[in-house]
């Protein structure tokens, strides 16, 4: 009845200023909708029903948000209607969400930054200095979990590790649900100023059940909320104050380890912190000591089936908050088909540091960052101190990125970074890399054109040393093209980054197209065509593929896949492909392949892959499937299972990986997780269980049990690789 009560006192009552335009603020955009925010006058209470005498007089939106997906520019099918408060330390949003079936409202997890993509969410994207590029997002469920990310470049790329203090309340009743979010403004970054100011504003919903994306500011399906360029404007802010803004993180740990692959055997208690200081409200300093990331997942192993080094993903939180402002890498942007990626190239890849080319944890002495977008420019500055281990002698790090944005959503920018070598047996031993790159984005974001040229390696390195890169693309609601050439020197090293292929050139081109359709459940159609060739120095083909394929997304989420694969590989000299020796040669080969993925928001969904064709001089049969089991928001299962059936160098053999996750939260604070790998075809058994307490804001207790065995060992090799137990807890003060 409260949560009823509440929807009927909210109806828009001043809608018609919710449109306002802004010209004063932001010349030349008075076609955006515009909110203006309220001062409160009496203290908010946070109880998810907005029944606050402030909430009534607040402006609103009229409750029209636009769709993108699936029919963009249509009237979103349920009313949403928004309203902002502040006073001196938070800035309030409420928003009402109708809907005809509460019933079938869909949480996905409790956990925070849980999967968006399958939940119903209200999302805000928060441009806080009107640059139209970068913005804080926000996005809470029904059940009340909080996602939170910075976005930068006008969509290009999203930093997810980013976590600030934000209170959030919510309540479902018959008409709906509302969403009640405080965020400290000690957790936002923007200019002070005694006078008015305004800042970029977009609002978002998600649908779950129908799969209907909308917002408040139009946007084209091939967009997202953050996309700052298309965004509204918040207006009337006075006054705002950020203090200090310094936070301090202590922590402490007890660790046991045992078995011959820990790091350090036996019992320990350590201790260490963590300090982010906002130095100006454009420039943020972060400081690690004695740096600890037990609590981190535990990485999920990769079957190789190439002839080039696997890519591992960062998920340390130090190195992740803004990620984004270190980016010199092939770019990989959202909606774009590109030919490569960071998975490809990047100058600097924070796995490097604190990380032995094996995954062991290498201690980290000390750390500090600075970073910031002070008079349109982005800065990063970061030095990480390791310590001697016995997988490495102790390092130094050192990067220094710089980016100045150009003609409004664009920039050019260089970087250097440099490894040394510190403890014994290493010091003087230094790997450099320095380079330039541009990213312009065109024709209101549909076009980008991508460049980059670097330099790395050591002193006395032979060969050729650089990269470079060229790469135009263009993504408008109906067509996709793309094209690259880009071109990697024999000697080119990258001491702190990582590069998959060396002493080659690569050009690649995309052409693909985006219909809507309007029968038997499809929302789009998208045929497509790839060619990707990779040559020698002299343009002699050494790696080609043609590939045609066909996407087909329905309204329910789904999407169903096909790819035909026509690949040529030439061998100047036998080398090692899946783990197999393979003899010099030209090998050309043919695969087809289908895959469907179902709705992930619905109690039951999953996965299915299939692959066969040929493979160098034999074949290869794949099949993967994943089901994933939700039946509450409180828990999900998650079972994986990998099989590959080879026939290379004369010799037959399976590659099959096996998987399950567990997440289960009692509710925003309290969470326990599980992940179990087996990897068959070597023998290999990784777990990872963690409960996590959230006892106050950005402060935990973790408690984390990992253990790596062999299911086959060797004469001579005990079962237990290694075994760890870490209890582990953080506070956070803010002073």
């Amino acid at each position: 009845m409260a949560a009823a009560a509440a929807l009927a006192f909210l109806l828009p009552a001043q809608s018609a200023r919710a449109q306002r335009s802004d010209p004063a603020t932001d010349p030349g955009q008075a076609s955006r909708p515009s909110l203006a925010a309220r001062r409160a006058a009496a203290p908010v209470v946070l109880d998810g029903l907005l029944d606050d005498q402030d909430w009534a007089l607040a402006d609103s939106t009229d409750g029209l948000f636009h769709q993108s997906i699936p029919r963009q520019g249509a009237p979103s099918s349920e009313r949403t209607v928004v309203r902002v408060l502040y006073d001196d330390e938070h800035l309030y949003v409420g928003a009402v969400m109708y809907d005809r079936h509460p019933e079938a409202l869909v949480s996905a997890g409790l956990e925070q930054d849980f999967a968006t993509q399958d939940s119903d969410i209200f999302g805000i994207a928060l441009d806080t200095y009107l640059d139209r590029q970068n913005a804080f997002l926000f996005a809470v469920n029904p059940a009340g979990a909080l996602f939170d990310a910075q976005a930068f470049n006008d969509q290009q790329s999203v930093n997810r590790a980013w976590e600030g203090v934000v209170h959030v309340a919510t309540s479902v009743g018959a008409d709906g649900w509302i969403a009640e979010i405080a965020i400290p403004f000690t957790t936002l970054r923007f200019r002070e100023t005694s006078g008015e100011q305004s800042w970029g504003v977009n609002f978002s919903r998600r649908i779950r059940r129908i799969s209907e994306d909308s917002s408040w500011a139009p946007l084209s399906r091939q967009f997202r909320v953050y996309k700052m360029s298309r965004a509204g404007s918040l207006t009337s802010l006075r006054g705002l104050r950020q203090g200090r803004n310094l936070w301090v993180k202590p922590y402490a740990n007890a660790v046991r380890e045992d078995g011959a692959g820990a790091a350090e055997p036996g019992e320990r208690i350590e201790g260490g912190l963590d300090l982010k200081w906002g130095v100006t409200p454009q420039l943020a300093l972060d400081v690690t000591l004695l740096t600890d990331f037990s609590q981190v997942d535990a990485d999920e192993q990769q079957i190789n089936l190439t002839r080039f080094p696997l890519f591992f993903p960062e998920k340390r939180d130090f190195f992740l908050e803004n990620e984004g402002i270190f980016a010199f890498q092939d770019s990989r942007v959202r909606n774009f088909r590109t030919g490569s990626g960071p998975r490809n190239f990047k100058l600097f890849h924070s796995r490097r540091v604190g990380l032995s080319a094996d995954r062991y944890p290498v201690p980290i002495a000390a750390g500090a960052r600075l970073t910031g977008r002070p008079g349109g420019y982005a800065v990063g500055l970061l030095n990480v101190q390791t310590r001697d281990s016995d997988e490495l002698p102790g390092e130094n790090f050192t990067v220094v990125r710089l980016r100045k944005n150009v003609l409004g959503s664009s920039d050019v920018g260089a970087m250097f970074v440099n490894r040394q070598g510190t403890g014994d047996g290493a010091a003087g031993v230094r790997n450099r890399s320095f380079g330039a790159d541009g990213n312009f984005r065109l024709a209101g974001g549909r076009m980008l054109v991508h460049s980059y040229f670097a330099a790395a390696g050591e002193a006395d390195a032979k060969g050729d040393r650089t990269t470079a890169l060229a790469e135009v693309a263009w993504r408008d609601p109906l067509w996709d093209v793309s094209a690259l050439v880009k071109t990697v020197g024999d000697a080119f090293d990258p001491g702190a980054g990582f590069v998959a292929r060396r002493g080659v050139r690569q050009a690649f081109l995309t052409v693909g197209a985006h219909p809507q359709a309007a029968f038997g459940g499809v929302r789009e159609f998208n045929p497509y065509v790839d060619v990707n060739v990779f040559a020698n120095p002299q343009w002699e083909i050494e790696s080609r593929e043609v590939k045609p394929g066909l996407d087909v997304a329905f309204l329910d989420s789904g999407l169903l896949s096909f790819e035909y694969s026509a690949r040529f590989e030439r061998l100047a000299s036998a080398g090692v492909v899946a783990g197999t020796q393979v003899p010099a040669g030209d090998y050309g080969f043919r695969t087809l392949s289908a895959s469907y993925k179902s709705d992930l928001g619905r109690k039951v969904g999953g996965t299915v892959s299939l692959a066969r064709g040929g493979f160098f001089d034999g074949r290869r049969s794949s099949a993967s499937a994943v089901l994933a089991l939700r039946p509450s928001p409180r828990l999900f299962l998650e079972g994986t299972a990998q099989h590959n059936r080879l026939t290379l160098g004369g010799a037959s053999f399976d590659a099959n990986l096996f998987s399950g996750r567990l997440r289960y939260g009692h509710d925003t604070r309290l969470f326990a997780s599980a992940f179990v790998q087996y990897d068959q075809s070597a023998g290999q058994l990784l777990a990872n269980v963690r409960l996590n307490v959230i006892h106050a804001p950005l402060s935990d207790v973790f408690l984390v049990y990992s253990e790596q065995r062999r299911t086959r060992p060797a004469s001579g090799e005990a079962p237990l690789v290694a075994r760890r137990i870490t209890l582990k807890a953080t506070k956070l003060l803010a002073f």
